[in-house]
């Protein structure tokens, strides 16, 4: 986790000095993993100004390389997040996104979730068997109407 936020901060230094990037319109998505990193971003960088997150974990026992989870630092999240979340994901229990959205709205968070009735993990991957058109194509617009709202 050390080592990605740390090539996230890199990214965006290079955008900021390169003119490649627009910064004050700094904004992350990610899915799988990748999605619980959205969440580690969140709480990092103050000058973030939304993400979302599909189907990232939320809640495990910490390790050495991954000593938090975005349940862990629901309460340090700076940006508005949109968390997109299948409800049969076996990896994913219900019970963890709805700890987590519980955690951020005790903290005052302006992050939603939603939460795809029978639908797995991995739902918005075409190339795989578990994707699903209209939760994909539902996300994906939820994305950019958060973006436009948030950025």
């Amino acid at each position: 986790d050390a080592q990605v936020i740390s090539d996230l901060d890199s990214a965006v230094t290079f955008a900021a000095h390169s003119g490649h990037g627009d910064t004050n319109r700094l904004s992350i998505t990610g899915f799988c993993w990748g999605g619980r990193i959205v969440w580690l971003y969140a709480a990092h960088n103050k000058n973030l100004k939304a993400g979302v997150a599909w189907y990232g974990r939320l809640a495990e026992k910490g390790t050495a390389l991954q000593p938090k989870f975005p349940i862990d630092v629901a309460g340090s999240v700076k940006a508005p997040v949109l968390g997109l979340y299948g409800a049969e994901d076996s990896g994913i229990p219900l019970s963890a996104v709805e700890k987590m959205r519980s955690a951020l709205t005790s903290a005052g968070s302006p992050s939603e979730i939603v939460v795809y009735p029978g639908v797995g993990h991995a739902f918005h991957a075409d190339y795989r068997s578990t994707y699903r058109q209209q939760p994909a194509e539902d996300g994906w617009q939820r994305l950019q109407a958060w973006f436009k709202r948030w950025v």
